[in-house]
C-alpha cells in the first residue's frame, strides 16, 4: 500500500540527481575578466592572439587564472578587479596600437568559473540580471528628424531616376526642410511629372506651386518612418551588444522615441557606449572615370568627389552622389561564387532599389561602381568593380577575404545599420560589488526563511517534519537547476519569488501532515492513515497551486521586465513544489514505513 515501484523510485532519484548537476555551476561564482573579440572584418580571435595576449601579460608580470577561447572570442580571467583593469590597458595597447585602425574589442566583463566539463554537458549557471551581477544601463533617444531627412534624400534620388527614365526634363531639385521642390520651365513638363510621380509615390502629397512641384510626406508616412527608425535601431543594437558578451541583455522601446539598453555583467561603460553608438550603412557610388586615380591619399579630390581606398589599398576618386543606400536591401546572405569558390554576399533589393540599380548600370556599362561600408567617420570600399552587365534586384558582392568576413558583412547589411543617430540621455553603472551585496542579501533572506520553517516543522511534526524539510530542500534544488537549464535570468524580484515558493511549498506538506493526523484521530491504522492522507490532500494541493499558477501566468502575460521575471520563477516553483511535496516526501515516507509489517506509531508530533 505504501510502496512505490522500483521504476518510480529510480525516476525520482534521477530527477533529483539531474537537478543537483544543473544547480552545481551556480556555486562556482564569477571572475573579473577581459574579453577580446574581433571587430568588423578582422579575422576571428584565435590561438595566435591568445599567445600574443599571454606573452604581453607575462612581460607585465600580471597573472591570469585562466584564458579560454569560445564562440564570443578570448576570455582572460583574473583574481581581482585591480589586475583586470591593468590587464585591459595592456591588452588594448598590444592589439590596437595607437595611431592604427582598431581591430579588436577589448572589454571588461564578468564570466562564470564553472569547470569546462560542466559546460560541455550544457550545465551552465543562471544568467544574473543587472541588479545582481552589475552592469550598465543606458537610455537613448532616437533622432527621428534625421530618419525623415534620410528618407527624403532617398526619395530625391528616386525622383531624379524616375523623371530621367520617362524623359521628363526639369530645371532642378532642391530640399526645403521636409519638402522636395522640383523646378520646371514650363507647365506641360510639370503636369507630366505630377502624373508620373502621383502614380508611384502614394505615400507623398504632391502640390503645384507656381512653376514648382512640391512633394511632402503624408502624416501617416511620417509616423511610420519614425516608428520604423526606432524598431530598426533596436534590431541593430541587439546585434551590436553581442560583441560585449552580455548575457540576456534588455533592449526595449520606451515611449515614442527612446530605447532602454541594460547590459548585465558588462563593467566597461566607455566600451559599451562605443559599441552601441556604432553605425554601419552601405552605400553604392559611381567611380569618377573622368579623372585618373589619385597618386596618393593626400591628393585633393575634384569638386563633387571624395577619396576612398579599395581592398588593395589603392586610392580611388568616387562621386559624392549616392546611387543607392542600404535601406533598399531586403536580404543579405553569405555564400560562395560558383566559379571561383570565393566567399560572396548575395544581396536582394526591393522594387525601388532594383529600378534604380537597373537604370544606373544600364547607363554606365564598362564603368566602375564602388560599394562602400560607412561606420562612424570611417569609409571602407568593400568592392570596386566594373559593371559588366545590367544589374537587377539581386547581385553579388565579391572580393571578400574569408567566409567570416562575408557573414559579418551580411549581418551588417541585414540589421547592422542604425536608421537614425541616437543621443545618450542617461547612463548608469551598477558595480559588481553592489550586485554581490544584493545576491548576499537575497540568499540570506531565503535561507533565514528556510531555517525558520525547518525549525518549526521539525519541532511540530517530528520525523514527518524532517522529511518535509528534506522535500523543501529538494524543491529549491530543482527550481535552481531548472532555471539554470532554461538559462533564465535571475533578478531581485526572481529571488523574492524563490522565497515565496519556499513558503508556498511547505504549505503542501502541512496539508499532508494534518490530513494524516486527522486519519489517525479517526481510528485508521498508521499505514492506512499515510495512504489516505496523501491521496485526500492531493486535490486540495492541486487546486491551490493551479489558482496560484493562473495568477503567475497572468503576471507573465500582462507584465513586463521585473514582473515577468517574478512570474517565471513563481510558475516554475509551483511545478517543482508539486513534485517535491507529493512525490519526494511520499517516497521517503515509503522507504521508512512502507516495508514494516506492523507500524505501532507514526512520528508526526502531538
Amino acid at each position: 500500500m505504501n510502496r512505490f515501484p522500483l521504476w518510480k523510485n529510480l525516476l525520482i532519484f534521477c530527477v533529483i540527481a539531474l537537478g543537483a548537476l544543473y544547480t552545481l555551476p551556480n556555486f562556482f561564482g564569477q571572475s573579473p575578466a577581459v574579453q577580446i573579440s574581433s571587430l568588423g572584418t578582422t579575422p576571428p580571435v584565435g590561438p595566435e592572439v591568445q599567445n600574443q595576449v599571454e606573452q604581453a601579460l607575462k612581460v607585465a608580470q600580471l597573472a591570469e587564472t585562466r584564458a579560454s577561447l569560445d564562440g564570443v572570442g578570448l576570455r582572460v580571467r583574473f583574481a581581482d578587479t585591480d589586475t583586470q583593469l591593468k590587464a585591459r590597458d595592456i591588452i588594448d595597447h598590444v592589439l590596437n596600437p595607437e595611431g592604427q585602425p582598431q581591430h579588436y574589442v577589448v572589454a571588461l566583463n564578468l564570466v562564470p568559473n564553472s569547470p569546462s566539463w560542466l559546460s560541455e554537458i550544457g550545465a551552465l549557471p543562471m544568467y544574473l540580471g543587472l541588479d545582481l551581477s552589475g552592469g550598465v544601463h543606458f537610455l537613448l533617444q532616437v533622432d527621428q528628424q534625421a530618419a525623415l531627412t534620410k528618407r527624403l534624400e532617398g526619395d530625391g534620388a528616386e525622383v531624379r531616376s524616375e523623371l530621367q527614365d520617362k524623359q521628363i526634363y526639369y530645371d532642378g531639385l532642391s530640399r526645403d526642410g521636409e519638402r522636395l521642390v522640383l523646378h520646371f520651365h514650363d507647365g506641360a513638363s510639370l503636369s507630366s511629372a505630377q502624373q508620373v510621380l502621383e502614380s508611384i509615390h502614394h505615400d507623398m502629397n504632391l502640390k503645384a506651386e507656381g512653376g514648382d512641384l512640391v512633394l511632402s510626406l503624408k502624416p501617416e508616412t511620417r509616423t511610420a518612418i519614425q516608428d520604423q527608425a526606432v524598431k530598426q535601431n533596436i534590431l541593430a543594437l541587439r546585434n551590436r551588444v553581442n560583441e560585449l558578451g552580455a548575457k540576456e541583455p534588455i533592449i526595449q522601446q520606451q515611449g515614442a522615441d527612446r530605447i532602454i539598453v541594460q547590459l548585465p555583467g558588462v563593467q566597461d561603460t566607455a566600451k559599451a557606449k562605443d559599441i552601441i553608438g556604432r553605425t554601419a550603412s552601405l552605400e553604392i557610388h559611381l567611380v569618377d572615370e573622368d579623372h585618373p586615380n589619385p597618386i596618393s591619399v593626400t591628393q585633393m579630390p575634384p569638386p563633387g568627389d571624395f577619396l576612398v581606398l579599395d581592398r588593395q589599398g589603392i586610392p580611388v576618386f568616387v562621386r559624392k552622389a549616392v546611387v543607392l543606400s542600404g535601406d533598399v536591401i531586403t536580404d543579405a546572405g553569405a555564400g560562395f561564387d560558383s566559379q571561383s569558390n570565393r566567399p560572396t554576399v548575395n544581396i536582394s533589393m526591393d522594387a525601388k532599389g532594383a529600378r534604380i540599380i537597373r537604370q544606373v548600370s544600364r547607363d554606365n556599362l564598362k564603368k566602375r561602381m564602388a560599394i562602400l561600408l560607412l561606420e562612424k567617420s570611417k569609409t571602407e570600399a568593400i568592392s570596386v568593380a566594373t559593371i559588366q552587365d545590367e544589374l537587377g534586384a539581386r547581385f553579388q558582392i565579391t572580393g571578400l577575404q574569408s567566409s567570416k568576413e562575408a557573414n559579418d558583412l551580411a549581418l551588417l547589411l541585414r540589421a547592422g545599420a542604425l536608421a537614425a543617430p541616437m543621443d545618450f540621455l542617461e547612463e548608469r553603472t551598477v558595480g559588481p560589488s553592489l550586485g554581490a551585496e544584493n545576491i548576499a542579501r537575497g540568499f540570506h533572506s531565503t535561507w533565514i526563511g528556510f531555517a525558520a520553517i525547518a525549525v518549526f516543522m521539525v519541532v511540530y511534526y517530528a520525523l514527518f517534519g524532517t522529511i518535509s524539510v528534506v522535500a523543501l530542500a529538494v524543491n529549491v534544488l530543482l527550481l535552481v537547476g531548472l532555471l539554470s537549464l532554461l538559462q533564465a535570468t535571475l533578478t531581485l524580484p526572481g529571488m523574492a519569488a524563490i522565497a515565496l515558493t519556499v513558503g508556498m511549498a511547505i504549505d503542501a506538506n502541512v496539508l499532508i501532515n494534518e490530513r494524516i493526523r486527522e486519519e489517525l484521530r479517526n481510528g485508521n491504522s498508521p499505514g492506512a492513515a499515510i495512504h489516505a492522507g496523501y491521496d485526500r490532500a492531493f486535490g486540495t494541493i492541486l487546486d491551490s497551486n493551479v489558482t496560484t499558477g493562473i495568477a503567475g501566468l497572468a503576471l507573465f502575460a500582462f507584465g513586463s521586465g521585473p514582473v515577468k521575471g517574478f512570474a517565471v520563477v513563481l510558475v516554475l516553483g509551483i511545478l517543482t513544489s508539486m513534485f517535491s511535496s507529493v512525490l519526494v516526501s511520499r517516497a521517503l515516507i515509503n522507504l521508512i514505513y512502507g516495508r514494516r509489517r506492523k507500524i505501532d506509531h507514526l512520528s508526526i508530533g502531538m
